[in-house]
């Protein structure tokens, strides 16, 4: 990608902008003031011609010019003597009669001579002089003794009937012209002259501009110093709160949100920490603002010295402070993090004489656990500061529970229903995304677990964990679960045209499948889009199935019967027997993300043991087994060699929107174990009841 251009300074834009407007308008000065010079010595030429012309035709009869004859010796010899006087600068006098006849030439030459005629028509048709700088050539060869080479000033100067000699005839009046006089004057003076004063002009203008420009742009530079230094000042003061010098509440946001980009890219957690004074009101009423405002001031002092060095430690106004830690381990680090800050308030603040004991509350909340963008990790982590004070417990954790009478909770519920009432499907603000199933054999992708987003207009793109949960208390769950249904079904259909046939799976709610509605809904929607059954898949956890087995129990078998393949969630974690397993209809069972995780190297020994038994349970019941949270090749392989049918997970790929999704791609498959060749034949089945080539969706916690 191109790199933006850095912008340029305001000198450097002075410079070159002005620069160029100086240079322009220097030469404009230049050629304006060479054309005027240039005009005013060619009408001085002018003026000088209509003399020479004057005392040249004052002597010539009126017949010549109209009868176009020549002059005689004695006539030639009175005009040349006429202009005697102008032989400084006279080059040569020519008389042309009306129809373009020379009658007279002081050059010696014979009345044989062409005139410019186009100029010459123009003279005696204005009656005005056309004047004319040219090069005259004289002599056979030029850059010899016998020729030369100059500039004239060529004019034709019309000659009427009352400036020859006699009086006119009758029939032509005084004043009409009768011909013209082409008077030539030396113009190499003029010329020199002229170059001379423009140089001179160029000089004054050039060193006048060149002396404004450096005064201007001395200006122009010393102001943009200044102004830059009051801007940076500015700008810091704007980031930094007056009384302590920590980084306000502006500063705090744009770090966490450069952080939380990092964090996101890198996989890594954010952690933030919100404390403020309990009974600081009556410190500053008992003590006076001047106490309070020092206590605040020693507050950040210890604040600053006791943390890590990447901490960004931020005043939000008041008394309250916020702690920004950038790549924290885990929640329960933060936690610890949280208490040594606490720790800090044991030592009394002296102010002034008075020994003084405070005490804070602290409320953490951490990225992407509790919150997915900087807003709302800053209302998160201000909920649980709120319940430390409640509960008087110094340091709390966020939790959902604590949240439940939050008005920004309430606001969340409603910005909730206005999306799910969104009438076209393509303004709906919550979207389905896709994670594939891999199948552990041949590393192909045989299915996709879709999983609910909310793209909320403010707060950015929310997980389910941010709002299913409160879906499930308000009782929105079942237009999620319809949305999420609708969505897929759809989903599917286009696939369908497209030729693809790869299977989705939805997670039903613990209150969906309670109620035969649901299967109603999935019917529906199957015949309305023309989506075969086999294509969809639902997904109960565990603790569901046990929690309300009499009434779940039908719900899932009319849904076997529609032909809709059923998944058990979260297996290992709930309480359901091996009778329970044996007679529930069930196609899938996947395997809790807990126990994958203790298979990563250095997890917990004897894992691999119990992953074992559940994956023999299964295929002994003639299940397919899949296993979520994949995240590692080391991970990957154990589960192909304990017989693992499936899995899923960040190792191959994040839930994707349907347009980034890719299909039949082959993934590197895992080595299977040695344990492979002890499986008993046929302990992978092909099922028992219907082909497995299921997917689950799930709207929690993806």
């Amino acid at each position: 990608m191109p790199r933006n251009r850095r912008p340029w300074s305001l000198t450097r834009y002075f410079a070159v902008v002005s620069v160029a407007a100086m240079t322009v308008l220097g030469l404009a000065l230049v050629v304006v003031s060479s054309t005027v010079m240039e005009r005013q010595a060619t009408r001085d030429g002018m003026a000088s011609a209509e003399s020479v012309q004057s005392y040249a035709t004052g002597l010539v009869p009126t017949e010549a010019f109209v009868l176009a004859s020549a002059l005689t010796p004695e006539q030639s010899a009175a005009v040349r003597a006429s202009v005697a006087g102008f032989a400084d600068t006279l080059v040569e006098v020519r008389l042309w009669a009306q129809d373009g006849t020379l009658i007279f030439s002081t050059a010696d030459r014979t009345t044989s001579g062409f005139p410019d005629g186009a100029r010459l028509d123009a003279a005696m048709a204005s009656g005005e002089p056309d004047a004319r700088v040219v090069n005259d050539v004289r002599g056979d060869v030029l850059g010899t003794a016998s020729g030369t080479q100059s500039d004239v000033l060529d004019v034709y100067v019309p000659v009427t009937a009352g400036e020859t000699l006699g009086p006119p005839s009758s029939d032509l009046p005084s004043g009409e012209v009768v011909g013209a006089a082409e008077v030539m004057l030396d113009h190499s003076g003029s010329a020199a002259a002229l170059a001379d004063a423009t140089r001179t002009v160029g000089i004054v203008v050039a060193g006048g501009l060149v002396a404004l420009w450096v005064l201007l742009f001395r200006t122009v530079l010393t102001t943009s110093r200044r102004l830059q230094a009051t801007a940076l000042e500015n700008a810091r003061l704007a980031l930094l709160d007056s009384l302590t010098g920590l980084p306000n509440r502006r500063m705090l946001a744009e770090r966490m949100r450069r952080t939380i980009a990092e964090a996101k890219e890198d996989g890594t957690s954010v952690g933030l920490m919100m404390l403020d004074i309990d009974h600081f009101k009556d410190i500053n009423d008992s003590l006076g603002h001047d106490r309070g405002d020092e206590l605040l001031e020693q507050v950040a002092e210890r604040l600053r010295g006791a943390l890590r060095e990447n901490d960004v430690v931020a005043r939000l106004g008041g008394d309250e402070f916020a702690v920004l830690l950038p790549d924290v381990r885990s929640v329960a680090n933060a936690e610890r993090l949280a208490r040594r800050v606490r720790g800090l308030f044991a030592t009394p603040f002296v102010l002034g004489e008075l020994s003084l004991h405070v005490e804070t509350s602290v409320g953490v909340a951490c990225l992407p656990d509790h919150a997915n963008d900087s807003s709302s990790l800053m209302r998160t982590a201000d909920v649980a500061m709120y319940a430390a004070k409640h509960h008087r417990t110094g340091v709390s954790v966020y939790s959902l529970d604590e949240d439940d009478s939050s008005p920004a909770r309430l606001v969340l519920l409603g910005e909730l229903h206005r999306a799910l009432d969104a009438e076209e499907p393509g303004a709906h603000e919550l979207e389905m995304h896709y994670q594939p199933k891999i199948d552990l054999a041949t590393g192909r992708t045989v299915g996709f677990e879709a999983l609910m987003r909310w793209r909320h207009e403010t707060r950015g793109l929310l997980a389910p964990a941010a709002f299913i949960p409160l879906a499930e208390q308000s009782g929105l769950i079942h237009d999620v679960t319809r949305f999420a249904l609708t969505a897929c079904v759809r989903q599917l259909a286009l696939w369908s045209q497209d030729g693809r046939s790869t299977p989705v799976a939805v997670n039903l709610s613990a209150h969906d499948v309670t109620s035969t509605d649901v299967v109603v809904l999935i019917e529906r929607l199957l015949a309305e889009h023309d989506v075969p059954a086999a294509l969809l898949e639902v997904e109960i956890t565990e603790t569901a199935l046990v929690a309300d087995r009499s009434r779940v129990v039908p719900v899932l078998e009319r849904l076997g019967t529609l032909g809709v393949r059923v998944a058990i969630d979260d297996f290992g974690i709930g309480n359901t027997s091996i009778s329970q397993l044996r007679d529930l209809p069930v196609d899938e069972l996947k395997i809790d993300r807990l126990f994958v995780a203790d298979l990563q190297a250095g997890g917990r020994e004897g894992s691999e043991v119990v992953v074992r038994a559940m994956v023999d349970l299964a295929h002994s019941f003639g299940l397919r087994v899949v296993a979520e949270g994949v995240e590692d090749e080391h991970t990957a392989g154990i589960l192909a060699g304990l017989g693992v049918d499936q899995a899923q997970g960040f190792l191959y790929s994040r839930a994707l929107p349907p347009a980034d999704l890719s299909f039949g791609v082959l993934v590197p498959t895992p080595r299977r174990g040695a344990d492979e060749s002890t499986r008993p034949a046929g302990s992978r089945p092909s099922g028992r009841r219907r082909p497995r080539t299921a997917h689950a969706t799930r709207h929690s916690n993806e």
